[in-house]
């Protein structure tokens, strides 16, 4: 098994956009003229999204065109509408006979609170993305969906430590597996491979760590608006060929990376997801597909944390 580039998928093109002064942005995700075959698990219980009803195994659609991440929570769902008539102007899309409409899947993350909550990702900035793509502008850190990601909000943004988006991949044999994952939990985030905390809740000396587990268990008592702010939406990516079914398992899946990597997480205030796209037609099982997803995954979490720079007034894994 050897790490790649996340960049090196066939019929994948990645491109970001963002406000970096606003603390918002997003990531887009082409997936080729014709589309690919998708699917999506959501564990969080607020999520933002758009089109997500088009990934269920019932629903008629069997490729989509393009997955956008943003910031900006559910006022940033606007912004698929650029991502769409990028895509409209390539010829790109379900032909209707009178035009193409391209099928767009997006998930936002919260991240108004950071710096200049009147500004969210907009059509204007996903199409800028989508022209990014065609370059391939894709980096790890504070940029696209990444911008305003931070981590460790459990008692509030002057406890918490600047994240960002970051990405994983992997090759055995001819099977690849990858991940993009916008990180902006609640939770602390950990290495699983040494249980070594790298960015989460810190204490008043803005310099070591508290527990946000153990913190969260000392308020037993119901409470009103916890844990808002977060959610943290990843896509996994594979050369093998799966249909949306197997390709919704994998997502659930891919989820153990999250659990590996962030503690805690699946929140009932969190909007965790996961998007897994078939690129390719490589024959691979399923439940070996799944693995590798969890474990991508959980690098790119580490990644993500590993490469943001602190800003915002927020520190970062590199300044402490």
């Amino acid at each position: 098994m050897k790490e790649i580039s996340i960049t090196s998928f066939q019929n994948l093109k990645i491109g970001q956009a963002e406000n970096a002064a606003a603390g918002t942005g997003c990531t887009v995700f082409l997936l080729g003229k014709d589309g690919a075959p998708a699917g999506l698990d959501v564990r969080g219980g607020g999520p933002a999204s758009r089109e997500s009803e088009l990934l269920k195994p019932l629903a008629a659609a069997q490729v989509i065109h393009a997955i956008l991440l943003a910031g900006g929570s559910a006022f940033g769902l606007d912004a698929a509408g650029g991502v769409m008539r990028y895509l409209e102007e390539h010829d790109i899309g379900f032909d209707v006979g009178v035009t193409k409409v391209p099928l767009v899947c997006q998930s936002d993350l919260f991240d108004l609170t950071v710096s200049d909550a009147n500004t969210r990702p907009d059509a204007a900035m996903a199409y800028a993305a989508c022209q990014n793509a065609e370059a391939g502008n894709y980096r790890d850190g504070n940029y696209g969906a990444g911008t305003g990601a931070t981590v460790g909000k459990l008692l509030g943004m002057e406890h918490c430590m600047k994240s960002g988006i970051g990405s994983y991949a992997v090759q055995v044999g001819d099977l690849q597996v990858g991940a993009v994952v916008a990180v902006n939990a609640v939770g602390d985030i950990y290495d699983y491979e040494t249980g070594k905390k790298m960015a989460g809740l810190l204490a008043d000396d803005g310099k070591t760590f508290l527990d946000s587990e153990l913190t969260a268990l000392q308020a037993i008592d119901a409470q009103a608006d916890k844990f808002v702010g977060n959610t943290t939406i990843g896509v996994v990516f594979t050369n093998a060929k799966f249909d949306k079914a197997h390709l919704c398992k994998i997502a659930g899946m891919a989820h153990d990376g999250y659990a590996r990597a962030i503690r805690p997480v699946h929140t009932s205030m969190d909007g965790d997801s996961i998007y897994a796209v078939s690129l390719g037609d490589v024959a691979a099982d399923q439940d070996v597909v799944g693995l590798l997803a969890a474990r991508v995954m959980a690098k790119a979490i580490l990644r993500a944390v590993r490469a943001a720079e602190p800003a915002y007034g927020f520190p970062s894994a590199s300044t402490l």
